[in-house]
This record gives C-alpha cells, structure tokens and sequence, in this order.
C-alpha cells in the first residue's frame, strides 16, 4: 500500500481553518453565554481535532480498521465527558455541618 500525501494546497486551508477556530476559541471565552461556554468550546474543540485527524493524520486514506479504532476512542471519550459531566451536575455542594462538630473537642480525662 503506498502512502498519500496531501496538496499543499489542502494542507494551508486545514492550517488556516485551525488557525481561524483558535481564534474563535478565543474570541468565545470572552462572550458570556453560561453554561453553553463549555459546549461552544467542545464543540470548537472537537472540530479541530477532527480536521487534525483525518487530514494531518491520514485517518481518510488508511483501512476500515483504523477508522473503527479512531471512532471507538471518540465513543470512549464522550463516555468518559459524559460521566464527567454528570458527576458534576449531580453534587450537593451545601454544607450541613453535623452535630459533632459543634461541640469542642474533650479529652479523655475531661
């Protein structure tokens, strides 16, 4: 099997896309959007690994296998945000302080 190689011409534009979505990663985290600035940034963020991938990378020219392991590490990273993000949601973060802690400390002798 011989290797491909990308046009420049392909290279440049995928280098100026990177290039034009870190400057709107930037531009982004300036603007307030609440909790839809972890999804904008993701969403960004995933874009521009899968440019590197599939162009930098070569993932679009190699075999059905390749292609199979690349999309199974992206399931297992949604799975691993996925509990992430549920972890972080679901977490009572009052504080009740118990009833031992009331009271001062005594020592055995006291």
């Amino acid at each position: 099997m011989t290797a491909h190689i990308p046009k420049v011409k392909t290279l440049v534009i995928v280098w100026a896309a990177l290039i034009v979505l870190t400057g709107t990663t930037s531009a982004v985290s300036y603007i307030e959007l609440g909790p839809w600035n972890v999804v904008v940034a993701l969403l960004i963020a995933v874009t521009k690994a899968s440019l590197v991938v599939w162009i930098f990378m070569g993932v679009r020219f190699t075999t059905s296998l390749t292609r199979l392991f690349v999309i199974a590490g992206l399931v297992w990273l949604s799975i691993m945000i996925l509990i992430t993000f549920s972890d972080y949601n679901s977490r009572a973060w009052t504080y009740q302080a118990q009833p031992w802690s009331q009271n001062k400390s005594r020592g055995a002798n006291q």
